[in-house]
């Protein structure tokens, strides 16, 4: 191992080692207790109850979701997990499998929750025993899932104020257990949502040259946008427009009045992602209007990439290291993944990595499917590395 392990990197890794049944037993309970975006009310309770138990002053955000440090003084690290659930049925055959219909943790955030309060309870026996310069601040954060995301309210909260480095881990269903995907610069996409509703003068589907043909039209949009995007912006932009939900009508001989669809905008460039809005907007009013159609677009800007900084990502891989040896740490890809982790990133310097979750041999998942299952043990391997970037952070950030 090229780094050094200090005595309070012993301390933390013992200290998850002794914590690691009950987090275990915590991650079922929020997989089978999942709360979609602002209503993480349960989930944000059951921390908070973890963290005062141990001493650590918490401070709760206004709907949901809440901020708390440990120790006193020094420069301040921010390791931040996200709390909530999606809108998805739970097809696992797990014992604690979901027990609110139509509501599961598809996307890993009950692993990401568990591992920084893992994190969280073993930094505070280790500020408590040994000399750490600094202060470790935990981000339990709302609504990850929906635009522009919930990282927002947390920065009004000065969640960021005087953090140097902030460190956060997303579950990866591709990688092993015992693998964390890193990547300097940009790791995720810049995400938008849209939704466009259209309205005109419907009629009898015998005499459509009597309508608007507000069907017709919306079949046009939802296949020209597309098309029209990739001809508009730059290639290397990397743009992907995908609907989500096209709705129209209600019998076969009957041309509505009204329809909608809406979507995301992806991109993997930030200067693309600046005039975006302007240019979808644009180009579906250029597209409807041969049609005689009235269209509303409600373009929701989302989020930028998240940019891992190098410095954040050396410390970052230090900390993998430490947990998992020199073959924990693998690169990994640009996705085009929206994460509002990139909001933090905007305003500090920071990292991201990928938490493998897969079992090794085992069958590979995918991300917001309500299959997903992970490898219980990546929740110990998440709460160490987040544990050891607080450290190996603060330590160079009081020696530089």
């Amino acid at each position: 191992m090229s780094i050094t392990r200090t005595p309070a990197d012993t301390a933390l890794a013992a200290e998850v080692d002794r914590l690691e049944p009950d987090l275990r037993e915590l991650r079922r309970d929020l997989h089978a207790h999942p709360e979609l975006a602002w209503t993480e009310s349960r989930t944000t309770e059951l921390v908070a109850e973890r963290l005062v138990a141990e001493g650590i002053k918490v401070q709760r955000l206004s709907r949901s979701g809440l901020i708390a440090e440990l120790g006193s003084e020094g420069p301040v690290v921010a390791l931040r997990a996200d709390l909530d659930a999606l809108p998805v049925d739970d097809t696992t055959p797990d014992p604690w499998a979901s027990t609110v219909d139509g509501v599961a943790h598809a996307c890993g955030h009950d692993v990401h929750t568990t591992a920084l309060l893992g994190a969280g309870l073993a930094l505070q026996q280790v500020l408590e025993s040994h000399e750490v310069p600094g202060r470790v601040r935990l981000l339990f954060q709302p609504a990850e899932e929906v635009m522009p995301g919930g990282a927002l309210e947390v920065i009004a909260a000065g969640g960021l104020a005087e953090v140097e480095h902030a460190f956060g881990l997303h579950c990866d269903p591709s990688l092993d257990v015992g693998q964390v995907g890193l990547r300097v610069g940009a790791i995720t996409g810049a995400a938008d949502s849209v939704r466009v509703r259209l309205t005109g003068r419907g009629g009898h589907t015998s005499r459509p040259h009597l309508t608007q043909d507000l069907t017709y039209a919306l079949g046009t949009m939802i296949t020209e946008i597309p098309a029209a995007l990739s001809r508009r912006l730059d290639p290397r932009s990397g743009v992907s427009m995908v609907w989500g939900v096209v709705r129209a009508g209600a019998a076969q001989n009957v041309i509505p009045s009204y329809g909608e669809a809406a979507g995301t905008v992806r991109m993997l460039d930030p200067v693309a992602w600046a005039g975006a809005e302007e240019l979808v907007t644009t180009l579906v009013h250029q597209v409807v209007a041969p049609f005689g159609v009235t269209a509303e677009v409600d373009y929701t800007r989302g989020v930028p990439p998240v940019v891992n900084q190098p410095r954040s990502t050396a410390l970052l891989a230090d900390a993998v290291e430490l947990t998992l040896g020199e073959a924990g740490v693998v690169s990994t890809t640009q996705s085009l993944g929206g994460e509002d982790f990139g909001w933090y990133l905007e305003k500090v310097p920071g990292a991201m990595g990928r938490l493998g979750t897969r079992t090794p041999g085992g069958p590979t998942y995918d991300l917001h499917q309500g299959d997903l299952r992970i490898d219980e043990r990546s929740t110990a391997v998440g709460a160490k590395v987040l544990g050891h970037a607080a450290l190996t952070a603060l330590e160079w950030t009081t020696k530089r």
